[in-house]
């Protein structure tokens, strides 16, 4: 059932506490089954022409793992030897005008001002992550902020918003939080001599029994801080696990990949 919230859809002191604390809170049921079903059926037409686009672009590997940029896009495959499951796309606002729309949505803008403490943003990034039925794999731990650290000056002022367009349980991997990891900043990597190792946070900086759960029913959203230590498990189901993590900042500042500053009233 679709939640009530205020009308100006802003966090309460309550929720502000929590963001604060543990460095996330979750909004339960913002978006309606009738709104869920036409979001989905928008995700499914951004990645098919996400896929298509790939065509011309320019495919390279990392860790194995097999990467296609499109111009300022960035598509991600399943891990698997010439897949062409995607696992994330980013940035995806272009994908479809039903994408620019929600990326602008009120009930989630104005809960980033609140956290923001601002009446302006504007948007950093965005990314579709898939996860596909018995084909989704997971995300070893790690925090934001050390992807963006060179790209932005205020990688504290980041905050994530995931949008659930399916429920989230662990058996399709969920979201997963370190709790009050966020507390402990930007922290070092692996340094496991990997190409990517240097991005997934060292296992000794953090207590994986801290580890919350972010399961939620689909049109729930959760707001994290960019330096919480965060993850998820490979999808064990048949169904899709399909969400957008839409990322916000100060107004003024140009966006990650394209440079362009998309200012949010």
């Amino acid at each position: 059932m679709q939640q009530q919230y205020s009308l100006d859809h802003s966090l309460s002191e309550e929720e502000l506490f929590s963001y604060r604390q543990h460095g996330y809170v979750i909004r339960p049921d913002v978006f309606s089954g009738e709104e869920l079903q036409k979001l989905r059926n928008i995700v499914e037409s951004a990645a098919a022409r996400a896929h298509r686009e790939t065509s011309t672009g320019k495919t390279y590997f990392l860790d194995g793992k097999r990467f296609v940029d499109v111009g300022h896009m960035t598509v991600q495959y399943e891990h698997e030897d010439n897949s062409d499951t995607i696992r994330v796309i980013e940035p995806v606002q272009h994908l479809h005008e039903g994408l620019r729309a929600l990326v602008f949505d009120e009930r989630i803008v104005h809960p980033i001002k609140s956290i923001l403490e601002t009446d302006s943003v504007s948007i950093w990034t965005n990314k579709l992550n898939l996860k596909r039925g018995k084909a989704g794999s997971g995300f070893g731990w790690h925090q934001d902020s050390p992807y963006w650290v060179h790209d932005s000056d205020h990688v504290d002022l980041l905050p994530n918003v995931y949008l659930a367009f399916d429920d989230a349980t662990r058996e399709n991997g969920c979201l997963r939080v370190i709790d009050k990891s966020h507390l402990e900043g930007c922290l070092p990597g692996t340094g496991d001599g990997s190409q990517l190792g240097g991005f997934f946070t060292d296992p000794n900086c953090f207590n994986e029994g801290d580890e919350v759960l972010m399961e939620a029913s689909a049109g729930s959203l959760v707001f994290f801080d960019p330096h919480s230590i965060h993850g998820s498990g490979p999808n064990e189901t048949d169904q899709s696990r399909r969400a957008i993590v839409m990322t916000y900042q100060p107004a003024g500042f140009p966006m990650l990949k394209t440079g362009e500053v998309c200012n949010v009233p």
